[in-house]
C-alpha cells in the first residue's frame, strides 16, 4: 500500500470518528451552538436557519421611538386671547398670520354668564371684545403674535378704540399661561420705558377667564362684507397697514 493510499484511510477513519462523536453532544451543548443563530433577525421575521422567532423585543424596544415621532407629527396648538377693540378687526388682522390656525371672535372678562351679543356691547357686562386665536408656536411664538398686538391698535386709550367707545373696546391679553403673563408684563414695560407710544399704556393683563363665542354671524365679517362701510372705512386701512409691516408672516401674499 503505497503512502497516498495510507492518507486516504487515515483520513476517512478521522471522519467516521466524528459522526460517532456527534450524537453523544448534550441537549444544552446543542443549544449553546445553535443559539447564536437564533438571536441574528432577518427581514422577514426568520432566524438564519429559516426557523420563525418572535419579534416581540425589538418591537417593545421600537415603541418608544414610534410614540415620540408620532408626536412630534402632531401639532399642539396654543391659545392667546386679545382684546384690541372691535374683533371683526383684530380677527381680519390675526387671520392672515402664518402658523395661526383659527380666530373666534367672541367676548372674556366680564360678570355676567352667558351674555348675549347685545349685552355684551353695552357695556354693561364687563365683558371686553376678544379674538381667541389658537396657533402653532413652532411656526409663530406668543411673542411675535405680541408683537403684532402692540402694533396694530392703539394700546394708550382707555376703553376706546378710534369712534368705537367703551370698556367692551379696551385693550387687552387675557393670558393663559403664566409664561404669557410674564412676556405681556416684560413687553409692556419695555415699551413704555422705551417712549414707543406717546401716551402710557393700558393694556389690561388678566387672566382667562370663560369665553362667549359672538357667534357664525361675525365669523370671518371682513371677509364676507369687504364693501361695507365699517370695513371700508375702519378695517380695511389697518388690514392694509398691517400687510406692510408683516408681509413676511403672511400666509399668502396679498
Amino acid at each position: 500500500m503505497n503512502s497516498l493510499n495510507k492518507a486516504t484511510l487515515l483520513l476517512l477513519g478521522f471522519l467516521f470518528l466524528g459522526y460517532l462523536a456527534a450524537p453523544m453532544l448534550t441537549a444544552n451543548q446543542r443549544t449553546e451552538v445553535t443559539g447564536p443563530k437564533k438571536l441574528v433577525i432577518v427581514a422577514d421575521g426568520t432566524d438564519e436557519a429559516g426557523t420563525e422567532s418572535s419579534t416581540m423585543d425589538e418591537e417593545s424596544k421600537d415603541e418608544p421611538a414610534k410614540a415620540s415621532k408620532k408626536k412630534s407629527k402632531g401639532k399642539t396648538l396654543e391659545v392667546a386671547n386679545f382684546g384690541a377693540g372691535c374683533f371683526w378687526c383684530v380677527e381680519a388682522v390675526f387671520d392672515e398670520l402664518k402658523g395661526v390656525h383659527s380666530v373666534e371672535s367672541g367676548f372674556m372678562g366680564g360678570f355676567v354668564k352667558n351674555p348675549s351679543y347685545e349685552d355684551a356691547c353695552s357695556g354693561k357686562t364687563g365683558h371686553a371684545e376678544i379674538a381667541q386665536i389658537k396657533f402653532d408656536p413652532s411656526v409663530i411664538t406668543f411673542k411675535e403674535l405680541l408683537e403684532v398686538f402692540w402694533k396694530t391698535h392703539d394700546p394708550t386709550t382707555l376703553n376706546r378704540q378710534g369712534h368705537d367707545v367703551g370698556t367692551q373696546y379696551r385693550s387687552a391679553v387675557f393670558y393663559t399661561t403664566s409664561e404669557q403673563k410674564e412676556l405681556t408684563e416684560k413687553y409692556k414695560k419695555r415699551l413704555n420705558e422705551s417712549g414707543a407710544f406717546a401716551q402710557p399704556i393700558v393694556t389690561e393683563i388678566a387672566e382667562a377667564s370663560d369665553f362667549y363665542t359672538a357667534g357664525p354671524k361675525h365669523k370671518d365679517y371682513f371677509q364676507k362684507n369687504p364693501s361695507s362701510g365699517y370695513c371700508q372705512a375702519v378695517i380695511r386701512p389697518k388690514v392694509d397697514k398691517f400687510r406692510k409691516a408683516f408681509s413676511d408672516k403672511l400666509k399668502t401674499s396679498k
